[in-house]
């Protein structure tokens, strides 16, 4: 073997180590992957970049969905095919430096990627065989590295829509409380028009355990955040969002309330936003993200629905403390995911307080996450 061959050898082995790390980051690790480089991270970031910039072009809102919510199920195609074939060239790659093991030997690294593809995909390969001592081994583990990577696509696959189906229960539940799009202030709403006060506790501690379910599983499958909920005008933030809100008014301004639930709820999704913060790379100042007017229109409605309310001005004062925590980011996230537009989330740019402090959220689109 000489230096070109030992060269291609060292080459290939490199990228069939580097593409498996990759699966076992992406498939088999259940935490947030650490590293600076992953190869399905930077696929789905740049695939979600230029697949956005056409799939918002349609002017009708169903069909700009329809491409939107396409494009996670065609990512977990797109992940399986990227790393098959750097498997396949990797391999390749050995065969054609270990061309002395191959009868016979291939005439083109062409031939080499052919014979390759035949031994991931186990069908015969242009009728070459492997001889000797080190490509029958090599051709055993690849073969046994065809069969594992499917099968850890297919339990991904699996993962993923587990993950979405429990994540869209309780989006599409909530939609009865708080409307669609949903609002923290009709949550409060409903449930003191039909006398419900045990229903609000019950949806602040379904909304706490749903909380704690979306951040283990979003964390350790990034993809999840792509994964478009399939009814109209609902969205993962904007339900998040919608509790939060209602949980920080209870804690702020609603005297009669549940304190304690809307207690834990505030905590469990604070800890939510700041991991979330943390793994898609958001930097920003915190702001509440509602105007004092807004607010003090919620508090109207809310005194009409029947709710003894504290002072509005120290309420405001609390309030807008309690929702910097999460406001910033759940707009950006909103954004980030062309997420249509609920109370309190999302684009507001078309509003006065534009140049104030939400500014730098409302006038352009902000960076995609960083999975």
């Amino acid at each position: 073997m000489n230096i070109a061959d030992s060269l291609k050898v060292a080459a290939g082995a490199v990228i069939v180590l580097s593409t498996l790390y990759d699966v076992f980051q992406g498939v088999v690790l259940p935490r947030p992957a650490v590293g600076r480089f992953r190869l399905g991270r930077w696929l789905v970031r740049l695939g979600w970049k230029a697949w956005r910039a056409v799939a918002e072009r349609p002017g009708r809102v169903r069909i700009r969905e329809a491409a939107l919510a396409a494009y996670a199920p065609s990512m977990v195609v797109a992940l399986l095919v990227t790393w098959a074939v750097a498997l396949v060239l990797g391999y390749a790659l050995m065969y054609s430096g270990l061309h002395d093991g191959l009868h016979p030997a291939p005439g083109s690294f062409g031939a080499a990627i052919y014979f390759s593809a035949g031994r991931m995909l186990a069908f015969p390969a242009a009728s070459i065989e492997a001889t000797g001592l080190a490509t029958p081994l090599l051709t055993s583990v690849e073969a046994a590295t065809g069969f594992g990577l499917f099968a850890l696509v297919i339990s991904l696959l699996f993962s993923l829509v587990t993950s979405f189906q429990r994540r869209e229960t309780a989006v599409v539940a909530l939609e009865g409380l708080a409307g669609a799009p949903p609002s923290g202030v009709q949550l409060l709403e409903t449930c003191a028009k039909f006398q419900m006060p045990q229903h609000l506790e019950a949806t602040f501690e379904t909304w706490r355990v749903w909380t704690a379910d979306v951040l283990e599983s979003h964390l350790s499958y990034p993809l999840l955040f792509y994964f478009r909920s399939s009814h109209d005008n609902d969205a993962w933030p904007n339900s998040f969002g919608a509790v939060m809100d209602a949980a920080v008014l209870v804690m702020s301004v609603v005297k009669s309330g549940p304190q304690g639930p809307a207690h834990l709820m505030y905590k469990v999704g604070v800890h939510f936003a700041e991991d979330m913060r943390q793994t898609l790379g958001f930097d920003y100042e915190s702001a509440a993200g509602v105007e004092e007017s807004e607010f003090l229109e919620a508090c109207f409605r809310l005194q009409r629905a029947g709710y003894d309310l504290r002072d509005m001005d120290s309420g405001w004062e609390e309030f807008r403390r309690l929702r910097s925590s999460y406001g910033t980011w759940l707009n950006l996230v909103a954004r980030a995911l062309a997420v249509q537009p609920a109370p309190w989330i999302g684009d507001r740019s078309y509003l006065p307080h534009r140049d104030g402090a939400w500014a730098g959220q409302a006038g352009s689109h902000p960076a995609q996450p960083a999975l």
